[in-house]
């Protein structure tokens, strides 16, 4: 054994914890940029039936499911040159991983048959990529310290970087569309040219802020945390997913992490439609994603004390609670203003502190699965549980899309039929408040402060 190993790791300096933060804001640029505007940008911009729309976004995310456990084995298995597992990755992928967005968001004008084909090609290689970025996103909280206090403050620093980036993919993205000509009077996109080259040069600006935020992740942190065990042969894939399925804290940590996708999902495909054709004003989802934000930096700050008061599995219950509660008002008027920015208010703290202790745990558990298996798989930890929660966001998004459809949903209109009015307020309103419910009650059988609190006791 490493004696090395057992001891503490140096606490991670302010500078590395920033070099986290850069790396969160590019990702949540991709993510938050690519969840508000991407199916909107096909339907309202490329001109593809909101029915296509919906299968090219869900074929793409079922294989971004797909190829999460097996770039995560891959990873496992691997080293680089360094003898680094998941940092490198930062540096090789920064630029295929930008030059994707912005292809992503360039409007192909070809007979609508190949623009489908040539719209599912390059969401595929994005997805790819995206993997593989993910990767030294998700595992280096775990390698980077092994001290819990460190880890949450990386959590936090990461999600104040994710509201910097949600902020450059959302909330700045209208002014960037206004700079470049592609909205009109109103705040609404603009048809034809002037729209598409618009949303062609945005995405350019995205595509340069994931590489510079990717590069300053990669020279700015370290792997640390290295296995207890000498024993470094390789892993098979049937070990490695007994070793995630037998620690309990994962397949529930799982469960959380997969309702958390489904209510991302919702609330940002949906947005940019509520403001256009209940608000009536594209730019008002500004607006109500600046108000997100806010309060997201806030909590982002607080969650640290609020998990050090409540404890783990308190503060998780009181997100979702926060999070079905903050819904009544909206689900019983839609139309209200007041209702949508409480509901914005309450959505924020709920969904940061869980993106805080997800992770969080993630990092824990692949501690714990060190423990009970003198190994660590810290990549697999991270890429499994993502295959399921974007298995679950393909779900959702059908389910959405498909509702869209049905309820007389078209683009071409500028006002829709009530159908598809009723349709998108259920799905910024009580379809995930359901979905919070079930989190809920996966929070009420999530062991992992009862299983550290055991390896704790037996490594003492």
């Amino acid at each position: 054994m490493r004696n090395a190993a057992k001891a503490q790791t140096s606490k991670v300096g302010k500078l590395e914890k920033l070099g986290f933060m850069t790396f969160s804001t590019a990702s949540n640029v991709v993510f938050n940029f690519k969840d508000l505007f991407y199916l909107f940008f096909l339907t309202n911009v490329m001109g593809i039936k909101i029915a296509h729309a919906g299968i090219i976004t869900a074929v793409g995310i079922v294989w971004d499911a797909i190829n999460d456990p097996l770039v995560g084995f891959w990873a496992v298995n691997h080293r680089f040159k360094n003898g680094e597992k998941v940092r490198p990755l930062a540096l090789w992928c920064a630029v295929p991983w930008a030059i994707t967005v912005v292809l992503m968001f360039t409007c192909f004008d070809v007979a609508y048959g190949l623009k489908l084909g040539i719209a599912m090609a390059i969401y595929f290689l994005f997805e790819l990529f995206n993997t593989f970025a993910a990767i030294p996103y998700n595992s280096m909280g775990s390698l980077a310290t092994n001290i819990d206090a460190d880890r949450r403050s990386i959590n936090v620093f990461r999600n104040l970087g994710g509201c910097i980036g949600s902020a450059i993919g959302a909330v700045a993205m209208y002014p960037l569309l206004d700079l470049f000509g592609g909205l009109d009077e109103a705040g609404n996109i603009i048809q034809g040219d002037p729209g598409k080259n618009a949303f062609f040069y945005a995405a350019i600006v995205m595509g340069v802020v994931c590489i510079l935020g990717s590069f300053a992740h990669y020279f700015t942190t370290r792997e640390r945390v290295q296995q207890e065990s000498e024993d470094q042969s390789k892993i098979g894939i049937i070990t490695a997913f007994r070793m995630l399925l037998g620690c309990r804290s994962w397949v529930m940590n799982t469960l959380y992490v997969l309702c958390y996708g489904m209510l991302n999902l919702l609330i940002m495909s949906t947005i940019n439609y509520y403001a256009t054709y209940v608000i009536g004003s594209s730019s008002a989802a500004t607006i109500i994603m600046a108000l997100y934000l806010v309060v997201s930096v806030v909590f982002s700050i607080l969650s640290i004390p609020i998990d050090k008061k409540l404890g783990r599995r308190k503060t998780m219950i009181s997100s979702a609670l926060v999070y079905v509660l903050g819904k009544i008002w909206f689900v019983i008027n839609p139309f209200s203003m007041g209702a949508i920015l409480v509901n914005a208010l309450t959505v924020a703290y709920a969904m940061t502190l869980a993106f805080v202790l997800f992770n969080t745990n993630r990092n824990n558990i692949a501690d714990l699965i060190e423990w009970k298996n003198h190994r660590r798989i810290d990549s697999l930890v991270s890429t499994c549980d993502n295959l399921a929660s974007k298995l679950s966001k393909a779900g959702a998004n059908l389910m959405m899309t498909g509702a869209l459809a049905a309820a007389g949903f078209d683009a071409a209109l500028s006002t829709q039929p009530v159908a598809a009015i009723n349709t998108i307020n259920a799905m910024l309103g009580w379809v995930p408040m359901i979905i919070a419910v079930v989190m809920l009650v996966v929070v009420f059988f999530h062991p992992i402060e009862k299983d550290m609190a055991a390896m704790r006791a037996d490594k003492e």
